[in-house]
Order: C-alpha cells, then sequence, then structure tokens
C-alpha cells in the first residue's frame, strides 16, 4: 500500500506543488498534460540506489527517440549532490558515449564548475530527455513529457537544495512555463522545496559568447547560495 513516504507518491506530489505555486502565481497555462500527469506514478518504482534504476530503464522504448540512439544517457556525477545541473538532452558525442555534456559543450561546462570551484564529481548532470534527438534538434512536447517522470525520480533520489537548468527548454519544461530564458534568469524560482536557477546552455555560448558574463553572474550567484546553505546545514 502506498503511503506519504513512498516514492510513487513522493513523485506526484512533487508534481502537485508546482502545479500549484504556478496557479498561486496566476499562471494558469499548463504544458504539461493531463494524460502524462495521469500516467507519471505507473512510470516509477522503488530502487535502491541510481544504478538500480539506469538498469531497468535504459532500454526504454517509450518514445520515437529511441529509434536512433545509440547508447541511453542516464545521467552522471554526485549520488548525494546539492545541485543537479541539467540540460535539454543528448548531442552527438553523448549518445556515443552515453555520458551526458562531454562534448565541446561539455567542457566548456567544465571550465564554469570550475571556475566556481566545482569539480564535475561534486554535482550531477542529467538532462530532460535521455536519448538524443535527429540532428541535435529540439525535443518535442511528448517526448520531454515521456521522459520526465525519469528526470523527476533521479531529483527525488538524489534529493538536492538546488537545480541548475542549462538552458531555455530545460527551464520551460522543469518550471512548466512559457516564459523566455531571459525572464527566467537572474534568480532563483522555488519549485518542490528546491532552488532553481536558469542561465545559458553551454552550447548557445559557443555560438554567442556575448552571453558569458551573464553566464558568468548567474553562477557566481549559484555558488554564493550554495556556500550560505552549506554554512547553515
Amino acid at each position: 500500500m502506498s503511503g506519504p513516504n513512498d516514492p510513487v507518491t513522493a513523485l506526484f506530489e512533487m508534481t502537485r506543488k508546482a502545479l500549484q505555486q504556478k496557479q498561486e502565481m496566476g499562471d494558469t497555462e499548463i504544458m504539461i498534460s493531463r494524460e502524462s500527469l495521469e500516467r507519471m506514478p505507473e512510470e516509477v518504482k522503488d530502487y535502491k540506489d541510481l544504478e538500480e534504476f539506469e538498469n531497468d530503464i535504459n532500454e526504454c522504448t517509450k518514445c520515437p527517440l529511441h529509434k536512433g540512439r545509440t547508447k541511453f544517457v542516464f545521467g552522471a556525477g554526485n549520488p548525494h549532490a546539492d545541485i543537479i545541473f541539467v540540460g535539454e538532452g543528448p548531442g552527438r558525442e553523448e549518445d556515443l558515449r552515453g555520458e551526458p555534456f562531454v562534448g565541446r559543450a561539455g567542457k566548456l561546462l567544465d571550465k564554469i564548475l570550475a571556475a566556481i570551484d566545482f569539480e564535475r564529481s561534486e554535482v550531477y548532470i542529467a538532462n530532460i530527455v535521455k536519448c538524443r534527438p535527429p540532428n541535435n534538434r529540439d525535443p518535442e512536447s511528448s517526448e520531454m513529457e515521456t521522459c520526465m517522470p525519469y528526470l523527476l525520480k533521479q531529483i527525488e533520489m538524489i534529493n538536492p537544495h538546488f537545480i541548475c537548468c542549462l538552458g531555455r527548454i530545460a527551464a520551460q519544461a522543469l518550471l512548466d512555463t512559457r516564459l523566455p530564458l531571459g525572464k527566467l534568469r537572474g534568480g532563483f524560482h522555488d519549485w518542490n522545496d528546491r532552488k532553481v536557477m536558469v542561465t545559458y546552455h553551454p552550447a548557445a555560448l559557443l555560438r554567442f559568447p556575448q552571453y558569458k558574463p551573464h553566464t558568468w553572474e548567474d553562477v557566481q550567484m549559484l555558488r554564493k547560495a550554495y556556500d550560505e546553505f552549506k554554512g547553515s546545514s
């Protein structure tokens, strides 16, 4: 029987609270479909650790993205991290190696982390979708809806205090909003008792280096909040 500490109940409650927060803010436009919400509790189980979770879902065929993948990109990093970085989906290098952020954008992310005194092993890195979209196109809404329960389960299991969304798509999907990145970055969003920061995706910084100063402001703010959190805990 499910109880208040059951992982399925906890995941459903996480989603319910996020939608309630949007309603209280006057935002009634919901991006996640009712059908997706209704099936979410059926798509997660209880796992002893992230490795067992990955082994259970790494052959997922629930959306068309599985047809073109080389490897399922679950996520990587500290399973007890206080910060999760979330991108939109794997690229070519990630698809080949089965690891998130290992291409040019990943190397830049490593530099960003190092600039605020983090190593990759200290944080956790994941994506909204776990399989590479064809030709690195943006994930479709249906693909993100199908894969979102996996990310929510990762967040539940890791239990971070902070989440940093890398790019507009990841931010809009997680926060369930259509606001542009420019209006989402620059501060923290309260989401299911966690603090969410939004900044530019490293791939965007490679194309538009003029956004690097904004990203530097964001990650410095993240580091400051993290230090304050650790100092008070």
